[in-house]
């Protein structure tokens, strides 16, 4: 028996890197046991062989599509008998949004680190429980694929944008990550479309439970279960009815855009009404739209006319926050 298992995604692009000092770092602990996978088709595998080693929690060590994937199986494989260990996230990758949830930045030997002191005690003051987004088609003949947060609409194109035509360059990522804004902005200012910026969003259908139905162009669209994301706060206000996940729109237009982040700087995001901003909670939503991307913490699917993309809430599961 392992107190903690590490799950390693050497391809990720923070483990290019870090991965020799995590190597390192686990060869000389004793309480941990190391996989690694060198792609997401292995992840099954590596769950199988980590539930036989009982560890008391898991690790995951990638970017946010490794997690993902982590989480789809770990909670849907059904390796582990009863409930599954919680689960802890190295900051690592390109966005790193489900780490900094649950406090873990800076240095992934220091994250480990932490790790080993709370499972060597009692961890459950550090327990906390998230609900995941579960995405289907909505007609259950597949397995849902599970993640905490999807961005769609303009948010979708400008992230494939930046992973395939930016990312190639070589940047430093917040250099990557700040031309790609400020040519996305352009983009949603001039409302043109040029082979330099990112594509025109496509028209799309988001239909929210209990909310009705909103159609259009959009610059953003984000659903989340996270706690922390937009200026460390709630993407929507606690107070606010509906369900466990929280959902941004904002029409495409430069004035909505600017509306939204003023309000988001000023912590005012959600306490009134804003032209062109819509935020939502709720327990079910349905994206439809001709080809339209999203992309769930990482890994993009596709909508279609008629045949659209349905988020659902799974019951709460439990996670290891690493902040004291």
């Amino acid at each position: 028996m392992a107190l903690v298992a590490l799950l390693s995604n050497p391809r990720s692009s923070g483990n290019l890197s870090q991965l020799p000092r995590v190597r390192s770092f686990c060869a000389n602990e004793k309480d941990i046991f190391h996989y690694e996978v060198e792609e997401v088709g292995q992840i099954a595998q590596a769950m199988r062989t980590i539930a036989r080693v009982r560890p008391k929690v898991i690790v995951l060590n990638g970017g946010d599509g490794t997690v993902q994937a982590a989480l789809t199986e770990l909670h849907q494989g059904g390796h582990f008998c009863g409930s599954p260990p919680p689960v802890a996230v190295l900051p690592n990758g390109k966005t790193n949004l489900i780490a900094q949830d649950l406090g873990a930045n800076g240095d992934p030997i220091t994250a480990l680190e932490r790790v080993l002191e709370l499972a060597r005690t009692d961890m459950a003051p550090h327990i906390v429980e998230r609900e995941l987004i579960a995405l289907s088609d909505g007609k259950g003949g597949e397995r849902p694929v599970l993640g905490m947060f999807l961005g769609g609409a303009g948010l979708a194109d400008t992230m494939l944008y930046c992973r395939h035509k930016i990312y190639p360059l070589g940047l430093p990522n917040w250099l990557a990550h700040g031309l790609t804004l400020v040519l996305s902005l352009a983009g949603v200012l001039t409302g043109r479309d040029a082979r330099f910026l990112p594509p025109v969003s496509r028209e799309l259908t988001v239909s929210v439970t209990r909310s009705g139905v909103k159609q259009g162009r959009f610059s953003l669209l984000m659903v989340t279960t996270l706690q922390r994301l937009l200026f460390n706060g709630s993407l929507v206000p606690a107070g606010m009815p509906g369900g466990s996940m929280q959902m941004l729109l904002i029409d495409r237009s430069f004035p909505a855009l600017m509306r939204a982040f003023a309000a988001g700087m000023s912590g005012r995001l959600g306490r009134r009404a804003l032209a062109g901003v819509h935020l939502e909670r709720s327990d079910e939503i349905r994206i439809e739209g001709a080809r339209s991307s999203v992309i769930l913490d990482g890994e993009t699917f596709e909508a279609d006319t008629g045949r659209p993309i349905v988020l659902r809430p799974t019951a709460p599961v439990p996670f290891l926050r690493l902040a004291a």
